[in-house]
C-alpha cells in the first residue's frame, strides 16, 4: 500500500479548518512531492469554496493558479486535494467519483459530524478508481478511524 506522510499538524489544521466550515464543505489544495511507494505533504492551503451548494467543494481557480505556481517556486508540486464531508463519511462520495480525473492525485477527506472529533482519509485516484492510503506521520492517523480533536 501506498503510504502518505501527513504531518500531524497539517491534519490538525484540516480537521480544525472542516469543522469551522461545518455545515459547509472546506477545501483546498496539498503540497508536497511523490517518491515510488511514498508520498509526503509538505503543505496544506485553504481554498475558496465556490460552490453556492454547502454538500460540494469547487476550489477557486485563481486559488489554483497561484498554489500551483508557488509550490512550483518551492521545487514542490501541487499532490492533491483536500475536502470536508459534513455529516458524512471519510470516503470518496458518488460526487467525488464524478469529478475526479487526474490519475495520481490525492484526495484527503475530513468527515466531520454534527459533534466530535473529525475523522480523516487519504485516497489516491488512479484513472479509474480511489485507492486508499496509509497515513503516516507525527499524530498519523488510521485511514479506516481516524480521529483529530
Amino acid at each position: 500500500m501506498i503510504a502518505l506522510h501527513l504531518p500531524g499538524a497539517l491534519g490538525e489544521r484540516i480537521a480544525a479548518e472542516a469543522r469551522r466550515a461545518f455545515p459547509r464543505e472546506c477545501c483546498g489544495l496539498l503540497e508536497g512531492a511523490t517518491d515510488g511507494k511514498r508520498i509526503t505533504v509538505v503543505a496544506a492551503h485553504p481554498a475558496r469554496n465556490l460552490s453556492e451548494r454547502p454538500d460540494r467543494f469547487e476550489i477557486d481557480p485563481a486559488d489554483h493558479f497561484r498554489l500551483l505556481r508557488g509550490a512550483r517556486e518551492q521545487g514542490n508540486a501541487i499532490i492533491g486535494c483536500y475536502h470536508s464531508h459534513p455529516g458524512g463519511q471519510a470516503e470518496p462520495s458518488p460526487r467525488d467519483r464524478e469529478g475526479a480525473g487526474e490519475a495520481g492525485f490525492v484526495w484527503l477527506i475530513a468527515a466531520v459530524p454534527p459533534e466530535g472529533p473529525a475523522a480523516l482519509a487519504a485516497y489516491l485516484f488512479d484513472g479509474t478508481m480511489f485507492l486508499p492510503l496509509e497515513i503516516s506521520g507525527a499524530g498519523s492517523l488510521d485511514p479506516a478511524a481516524a480521529s483529530i480533536v
